[in-house]
């Protein structure tokens, strides 16, 4: 099996290879507009990079997409 190099699978890292927040306005449209679901706490209309979806009166759900790129290959 040949070696897999993470950083070879990324083509950008950081801060300047995400997406502009106008565009990101116009991708998202008005999906930014405040959800009917109760329980979502954070949702798409405070443009956050995470959602929280309570579950109860103490414990909520954090989700995200954002995530590290790799820096090395091992």
């Amino acid at each position: 099996m040949s070696e897999i190099k993470l950083t070879r699978l990324s083509h950008g890292g950081g801060c300047g290879c995400k997406i502009a927040p106008a565009l990101l306005r116009e991708i998202l449209g008005e999906a930014r507009q405040k959800l009917p679901f109760p329980d979502l706490m954070v949702g798409t209309e405070t443009s956050d990079d995470a959602a929280v979806y309570r579950l109860n009166g103490e414990q909520a759900i954090i989700a995200t997409t954002d995530f590290f790129m790799p820096i090395v290959d091992d």
